[in-house]
Order: structure tokens, then C-alpha cells, then sequence
């Protein structure tokens, strides 16, 4: 769905139009997801996406309109998995054992058919250091513009631009070490 579909949506949905809403939420869900999950790990992302959407329907009415609706959400989504993750260093650790068959349901009903891949792929993102992680997912993984990006990140252009950049030669450096070095 293109921009103008979405802020049109946008802005019905701030005056309280459900259809809309719903369909603001169709059309943004998936890659709002997938920020969060680059994010904050699949384990936490459903979570997440849901108080992404509730803060941004919190502050709907008062959307203007000048940043895109898919910046302004993931500006909304960072700052929720900021907080989480914030919240998470407060609580005492866990020991955890992630529930292998539900990631891979949850992966395979995200439109993904080769669980390996996916799984490997994010090993190697969940490697890059965070600013590089969250620059390298918004420009390369999600599409967005450079500028667009700076905007969600609360940063200068200049500063995403070294960010995937960095990224990039991390990831072939963890895929090729012999590549890299030479």
C-alpha cells in the first residue's frame, strides 16, 4: 500500500473510523513485526507489536502527518522495544527455554518457508552491534530511506549511512572471514 493510501487511513482511523484502523494494522503489521523482532528477538515480538499499536492509536488524533505512518510507527516501535528492554535489564534473569516449535510455526505462518535460512540469518544480525542491527533492518531489510530511517533512529543521516555500512562489512566479514581479510 502506497503513502497517500496509508496516511488517508491514518487520519480515519484517528477520527475513530474501525474499518480503517483495521486496515492500517493490515497493512503496516508485518513489517512493523519484523522491526521488532530484529529488535527485541521473536520471543518478545507479538508482544511488542501489539503496544506498538495501542501507543499508536493512543496518539492517532493527534497525528499530523509529518513524517510517513510507516516512520511514525517505527518510531513508536523503537521506543516500545527500548522500553522493554529497558524494563527486562530491571527484572532478575530467567532461565528460559525458548519454545523451538512455536518459533517455527510462527515463522512458517509469517510467510517464511525455509526455517534454516531465517534462523541462521538472524543468528548473524543478532551479532551486529545494536545501532548497526536496527540501521541495517530499516534501510536494507524494511525499505526505508535513508532519511527515513535517521527519523525513526533519532539520528543524522550521515550517521545510518556509516551505520549500514559497518553492518554490511560485518556481515560479510561473519560470513567469508577469507573474504574479508583479503
Amino acid at each position: 500500500m502506497d503513502e497517500p493510501e496509508l496516511l488517508a487511513l491514518a487520519f480515519s482511523a484517528g477520527r475513530g473510523d474501525r474499518d480503517a484502523s483495521t486496515a492500517l494494522i493490515r497493512a503496516t503489521q508485518r513489517s512493523v513485526r519484523r522491526f521488532l523482532v530484529t529488535l527485541s528477538g521473536l520471543h518478545d515480538a507479538d508482544d511488542l507489536v501489539q503496544e506498538t499499536y495501542l501507543r499508536a492509536f493512543g496518539a492517532l488524533p493527534s497525528f499530523a502527518g509529518r513524517s510517513s505512518v510507516r516512520t511514525w510507527l517505527f518510531a513508536i516501535a523503537r521506543r516500545v522495544a527500548a522500553d522493554h528492554l529497558r524494563q527486562a535489564y530491571r527484572r532478575p534473569p530467567t532461565a528460559a527455554v525458548p519454545d523451538w516449535a512455536a518459533a517455527a510455526e510462527g515463522v512458517h505462518q509469517h510467510g517464511q518457508t525455509r526455517f534454516d535460512e531465517h534462523v541462521a540469518l538472524e543468528d548473524l544480525l543478532a551479532r551486529l552491534p545494536a545501532d548497526r542491527r536496527e540501521a541495517f533492518v530499516a534501510t536494507q531489510v524494511l525499505g526505508l530511506s535513508y532519511a527515513e530511517a535517521a527519523e525513526v533512529c533519532g539520528c543524522p543521516v550521515g550517521t545510518i549511512r556509516s551505520r549500514v555500512a559497518r553492518a554490511r562489512d560485518e556481515l560479510i566479514a561473519l560470513v567469508a572471514p577469507e573474504a574479508a581479510a583479503g
